[in-house]
Parts: C-alpha cells; structure tokens; sequence
C-alpha cells in the first residue's frame, strides 16, 4: 500500500466508500421495507380476523360438537381469498374449530400467547414457528347477545431478508451494478483530479518540495510574509520573525494581531503590486516589494519581500547631513575667497580701514548667524543644515529668511534629527528648485520652526513660480515631479513618509505665479493606545 501510486490509493479509498455506501443504504431500505410490509400485515391480518369472526356459519358451527367439519371448510375459502398463512378458531374451552394442519382439529392449544384473547381483547403478536416468523392477530368471536364464544387467530409470515432480496432481485441487481460501475468511474475520475491538482505529484514528493520551500523560505537573507485573501499568515520566514522581533509559530494567525501597522493587507485589497517602497513598520525602516498572489486570475493572497533598511536609512540621512554641511563648507569657503581677494585688493590700493572694516563685517556676519541658529536649534544637526541652506541661498541669490520667533528645544514622538534633516532639507530644495525657474526679482525663502509643549510646526514657504492645481492630489506620490529638470520625485514623497511616521498633518498651500507654502503639524507625545497607522 505504501508503495502503491496515490491515484490507485484514491480510486480504492472512494470505491470502497462507495461499496460501503451502498451496502449501508440496502441494508436500511430492506428494513425499511420489512416494516413497512409487517405494517401491511398487521393490517391485513386484523381485517381478516374481524371478517372471520362476523361470519354466521362459524358462530353456529363453534357451538356444534364436531362443528370443524363445517367451520373449517369456510374458513379455508376466507384464508386462500384473503392470502393468510393460517388461521386458526378456537372455542372458550381452546378446542380447535379451523386450523390448516387438519390433524390439529378438535384438540386443545396450549399457545402462550393467546391468553388475553379469550378475555375480550383485540391484539397482535410476532412469534416464529415452522414457517417462519409470523404476525398473528388475535379477535374474540361473540354471539348476538355479544358474549363472547370464541376466539380467531389469523397468521401471516413476515417475509425475511432473503424473501426480500428474492422478490426485488432484478431491480436490486440493476442498482447495484449501475451504482458499482459508476462508483468506479467517479472514483477513478476523481482520482485523476485530484492527481492533477497536486501537479502530478505523489505525497512523498510534494513533501519533499514543502520541506525544501521552507528550508528555502527560512534560509533567505530577505524577510518574506505571506497573507492569504482574509489576512491570515501562511508564510512567515526566520529573517522576518527577527527583523520584527517576533516569536514562536504565527502561521494562521491574523497578521494584524502580530504586525499591528502592517502594509500588507492593502494589496489584498487594491490588487495591485508595490515595487521597492521604502515604509514604516512597527518602528522598522524596510524596503519592501509586496505583490498580490493570483491563481488563474483569481486573488488568493499576498506575499512582501522585504529588508530591514532601518540602519542603512540612518547612514543615508546621516549622509544627507554631512552633505549638507559640506556645501555649507563650499559656499562659504567660496565666499571667503571672494572677500579676502577683496580685502588684499584695497589693501593694496592703501585702503586699510576700507578693508578692515569689510573684514569685520563679514566675521559678524557669520557670527550672528551661527550664533542666532545655536541660540533657537538645539539640534546641531538641523542648526548646521539651516547654516548650509541659507549660505547655499546666497550662492544662488536666494534669501533664506529663519523666522526670529523659531525654536526647536526637542523632537515631537518618533522623530529624531534624521526625520527632521531629511524633512528641512527636501522642503527646502524643493523651494529652491521652484525659484529658479521663477522670473521672480526678489527671490525669497522663509523657514520657520515653532514649538509648544503640545505641537511642532514647521513652515517652508517661497515666493517662487508655484504649483499648477492639478499637480496637488499627487504631489506626494513616488517619482511625481513638475519642479526642475533632473528632480527625482523622490523628495516630497520622503517628506510624507516622515509626517505619516510623526503622525503629523501637512497642508499645502499655493498661488501660481507667487509661491508655494508647506505647513506641516506634529503632536508632540504620542497618543494613548497609540500604534502607528494601520491599513
């Protein structure tokens, strides 16, 4: 049997179902049929017991001394008339006046059964003789003056399992072989089907591919969770229980009881895939491609592959600020050549106090602004990026105003100096972008950072060329850009990102021709029962 090909094993299993079947239901319709026709009987037998025991000829003859030689005629005619095995009269002192054994007339019976007949009562018993079992209804014989003179037994042989199968043998046989034949070919049929759904695989193999997938599942260096179509987990590899820190068996469990802020779900519900999407989960940068599973057209799931960019986004950000701060660099080393050529050039012309009053001028004016930054941004990080933006903005004839009311003491919840570099720095390139392809005289930037004990609010605002009104709904999205040539469409779309992950709000506002202003709002403790965004 174990050697035996699944096909086979199938065809035999369901055949013998079959056969069990049908054994079962004969069995319960032959019994069925067995009542039914004692009920018949009993029917039957009473009526022909009733009718005998009506009839003149027995009453007078029952009263007679050899009274069987005519009673037993007359009842012999009714027995052959109404088909009964037997039947049997019998005066009150138990003397047979009619019974089919004619050796048996005139002697007393000594049945168990017959008792309460001679007390008036009407009834049936089953008892089994020489022919069989047998159902004998019981009828008192009374004279005019209804005292009763005698009793009738009337007899009928109930017919046994082998009778039935006798007198229903054509039509049973038929069933049988019809119900065989199409038992086979169904089970053989269904074998085939299911052989095919199993691509043709035997047990042991398609346990061998499952083992080897999950080995293969478990072994990857990426994380890799499968959701079917009612977000329960059918995949769950090694990689992402410890990205996620989670433990234990989670397949068939609901994959927001394990990953609260999952971004899974949505894909079962959009249908459509997501490729390389940087996302928050359960505090976790990851780089996630998370596609829909389809079976001939048919959704029956999803399934992400994903890494764990939480590290590497920090070195990028951290990158972001380095780079910043080497353009601050740049722009003011550009700068302090200028100046110093200017300051030996008046020197050599022999207007020492001209150049000592621009060499003044130009230390104060680093020093105001390098101090005014340290004075309302705690953060050196985001001091020294706000540094490089407005030296970047002199550079290209940009004003970059920081709003004398700003102050930045701490970071709202879930944020840190990454968020908010990454966050100034997209806001404010973006900005820069949109004024130079503004005509605008006057070309100015206002940024400013305001903070109380509940809020955060950060405002980038330009007097640049705007946003055309149908660019908004999807000025967020990934690689949409309408600014200079050579944006990557990535940088707005970070920005969103980092409001979602702050559970910030962001508002747009724009006047094409002059200007744009991003609003953005951060609450700055986390809420009660708060998890991050669900989907």
């Amino acid at each position: 049997m174990k050697q035996m090909p699944i096909r086979w094993k199938i065809t035999l299993l369901s055949y013998s179902v079959v056969i069990l079947s049908l054994l079962i239901g004969g069995i319960i319709v032959i019994a069925n049929i067995q009542q039914q026709e004692e009920k018949e009987l009993r029917i039957r037998s009473m009526n022909t017991a009733r009718t005998v025991a009506e009839l003149s000829d027995v009453k007078v003859g029952i009263h007679e001394t050899r009274g069987w030689k005519t009673v037993n005629p007359v009842v012999e005619e009714i027995r052959i008339i109404n088909e009964a095995d037997y039947i049997v009269i019998m005066n009150m002192d138990r003397v047979r006046y009619a019974h089919p054994v004619n050796e048996m007339l005139g002697f007393r019976s000594k049945g168990e059964d017959e008792e309460a007949a001679f007390a008036e009562h009407i009834y049936f018993s089953k008892a089994r003789g020489e022919i069989g079992t047998v159902i004998r209804a019981f009828h008192p014989i009374k004279d005019s003056d209804l005292n009763q003179i005698g009793v009738v037994v009337v007899g009928n042989k109930i017919l046994s399992y082998k009778d039935l199968l006798l007198n229903f043998a054509s039509e049973i046989s038929f069933i049988v072989i019809l119900t065989l034949l199409l038992g086979l070919i169904g089970s053989y049929m269904l074998a085939n089907h299911i052989k095919k759904q199993m691509f043709q695989l035997e047990p042991h193999e398609i346990k061998r591919v499952f083992e080897e997938r999950t080995a293969t599942f478990h072994a990857m260096n990426e994380g890799v969770i499968a959701i079917d179509n009612q977000d329960v987990i059918t995949i769950f590899n090694e990689k992402a229980k410890k990205v996620f820190q989670v433990t234990g068996n989670v397949v068939g469990k609901p994959i927001r009881s394990v990953l609260k802020d999952t971004r899974l779900p949505e894909i079962v519900e959009k249908n459509e895939p997501v490729y390389n999407e940087q996302i928050l989960v359960s505090g976790k940068v990851i780089l996630s491609t998370r596609i829909p599973i389809r079976k001939e057209n048919e959704l029956i799931g999803a399934v992400a592959i994903f890494q764990d960019r939480t590290e590497v986004a920090k070195l990028a950000e951290e990158l972001t600020g380095v780079k910043s701060f080497v353009e601050a660099l740049r722009v003011q080393n550009h700068e302090h050549m200028n100046k110093l050529h200017t300051i030996a050039g008046l020197i050599q012309l022999g207007k020492s106090n001209k150049a000592l009053e621009l060499a003044f001028e130009a230390s104060e004016g680093l020093e105001n602004i390098s101090g005014f930054l340290n004075e309302i941004i705690k953060d050196d990080a985001v001091a020294g990026l706000l540094l490089s933006k407005v030296r970047r903005g002199k550079e290209l004839d940009i004003e970059v105003q920081i709003d004398k009311n700003s102050n930045l003491e701490e970071f709202p919840s879930g944020l840190d100096h990454h968020d908010f570099v990454l966050l100034l720095g997209n806001l404010i390139e973006n900005a820069f972008g949109s004024l130079e392809i503004s005509d605008s005289a006057d070309k100015r930037i206002v940024v400013s950072i305001e903070q109380t004990l509940d809020t955060c609010s950060v405002l980038v605002e330009d007097n640049g060329y705007g946003i055309h009104e149908e660019h908004l709904p999807k000025l967020f999205e990934k690689g949409f850009t309408s600014g200079k040539d050579g944006g990557t469409g990535y940088g707005l779309y970070l920005v969103k990102q980092i409001v979602e992950k702050g559970r910030g709000e962001i508002q747009v506002q724009s006047q094409l021709g002059e200007g744009a202003a991003f609003i953005i709002t951060f609450p700055m403790e986390e809420e009660d029962g708060a998890h991050g965004r669900e989907n």
